[in-house]
């Protein structure tokens, strides 16, 4: 939870909200001898409680309503309530998983129309906890299939053992993880499990917690593919092959004059198109500030802009379009992945791991090899621009936007230390790759930037945080090394 503690019994006015004791609640869960889930639920509404009445105005008076109290509060308290309130959404899930894990136990195949499931009128025990939360069968399923991982189980002998997850399991009971973040996890971990080594898994595990607790979930979606691909290195060709015989595009004319797109591309074959369309889009944008015409052509305008260029680029064109003149995609892999043929590699701009001996290099794919000699890449003061290797490098070490993971596409290298105003160098540890926004708001809002043996640390200003704690950025944040895990 952001923020510190407040002083919140100094205030003349409470919110009638909170009016009850929440610490009395939580002796009460104690008193009566209720499990550690319940009593940590307790204190987090207690928490929640100090957190709602500190965000608002001293002497304001008492107005009682959901609406006017949040309205009330104020910047930094709204935040922090925010903060208590997904707290406490996580513990309920937790809570949520293992009750309706139990309605599945009572609900098993075995106990026929006696099972629990039954017995309420339900075809299933899904479908008994889709009509207790009011959510999708869906939905319900992942509150079956987390509960079911994280469960304590009990070996024949009667003894107990524990859960199949364990690291989720513990970070599910805490409240430190979402339901959705340990459903990813866990799904993943149960797609590898007959061909992983078992000892890697758990490593992988552990780590993948560690990201869950400050990742927001499309981040740890993306995550999660890079240490499966190496889980299961042999499930990686087959899943390339079949992801490869799925593609396809089709082209349809509708009634109403428009012709319909739709299609699937695999990894390999998707690289240089997405390559092409991004940095046609990117030139787009960029160019907007100056266009003598406005442009207000939304992006997916503008990707169907920039496909009929490049079709009508090959029928009759014979130079390159300048914006592809330095357009490149590039696949990244280790040096010793790269000698043995053996392992995954990835493509810049696709989360898709893909096999490292379908990769060669030609025209189009630039292979980035870790480990080997490297181009020099410090240039001091002799060049204000970074280079095509300077980006390549940066790209390595960031993964795409150092602070919001924005696609690499979509962001440009940027001194740390200004070149005119602080005389900043052209070199790696002065670099960084940013989207236009987080470039906006780290100069506005007065962010430091530091790149310490290769990893970037982002420090918030006083206003954001007062204790000016660093925040890890760049790929080490928002992807796993399966070497660090293992």
């Amino acid at each position: 939870m952001r923020g510190g503690d407040h002083a919140i019994h100094s205030r003349e006015s409470s919110s009638p909200l909170f009016e009850q004791s929440f610490e009395c609640r939580a002796n009460l869960c104690q008193n009566r001898g209720m499990s550690n889930p319940l009593a940590a639920l307790a204190a987090h509404v207690d928490a929640l409680g100090g957190e709602w009445v500190g965000a608002l105005p001293a002497g304001g008076g008492v107005r009682g309503d959901l609406q006017s109290e949040v309205e009330r509060m104020s910047d930094a308290g709204l935040v922090r309530v925010t903060d208590a309130v997904a707290q406490v959404r996580r513990d309920t899930e937790a809570l949520l998983a293992r009750v309706a894990d139990e309605v599945a136990r009572r609900s098993r195949s075995e106990f026929g129309s006696e099972g629990l499931a039954k017995q309420q009128g339900f075809h299933n025990p899904a479908r008994l906890v889709a009509s207790s939360t009011g959510g999708s069968t869906g939905d319900a399923m992942r509150l079956l299939s987390v509960g079911a991982a994280t469960r304590e189980r009990e070996s024949f002998s009667g003894e107990r053992m524990p859960a199949k997850h364990p690291s989720v399991a513990a970070a599910v009971g805490a409240g430190s993880i979402s339901l959705d973040a340990a459903s990813a996890i866990t799904s993943m971990l149960e797609r590898v499990a007959l061909r992983a080594d078992p000892e890697a898994m758990q490593g992988v595990e552990a780590t993948l917690v560690a990201h869950a607790a400050s990742l927001p979930l499309a981040m740890l979606q993306r995550a999660i593919r890079q240490p499966e691909a190496m889980l299961d290195q042999d499930g990686v060709a087959p899943r390339e092959e079949e992801l490869r015989q799925q593609r396809g595009i089709t082209l349809r004319e509708g009634r109403d004059g428009m012709v319909h797109v739709s299609g699937r591309l695999d990894p390999e074959t998707a690289a240089p198109v997405k390559a092409a369309l991004e940095s046609l889009v990117s030139d787009a944008l960029r160019r907007r500030p100056e266009a003598p015409i406005d442009d207000h052509r939304t992006i997916p305008q503008l990707q169907a802009d920039a496909l009929a260029d490049l079709a009508r680029h090959c029928l009759g064109c014979r130079d390159t379009l300048p914006p592809l003149a330095k357009t490149t995609a590039v696949v990244r892999v280790d040096l010793e992945t790269l000698r043995e043929g053996l392992g995954v590699a990835t493509i810049d701009g696709i989360d898709q791991p893909v096999s490292a001996r379908r990769m060669a290099a030609d025209a189009e794919l630039i292979p980035a090899v870790l480990g080997g000699d490297s181009v020099p890449l410090d240039l001091g003061r002799a060049a204000r621009l970074f280079t095509k290797e300077q980006r390549l490098a940066l790209g390595e070490r960031d993964g795409g936007c150092a602070s919001c993971g924005q696609n690499i596409s979509y962001v440009e290298a940027h001194h740390i230390r200004w070149w005119e105003r602080d005389a900043g160098p052209t070199d790696l540890d002065n670099g960084i790759l940013l989207c236009s926004f987080c470039h906006r708001r780290v100069h506005d809002d007065g962010w430091t930037i530091t790149v310490r043996d290769g990893t970037v640390w982002f420090t918030p200003p006083p206003h954001v945080d007062p204790t000016l704690t660093p925040r890890l950025g760049g790929r080490a944040r928002f992807e796993v090394r399966v070497d660090a895990a293992a």
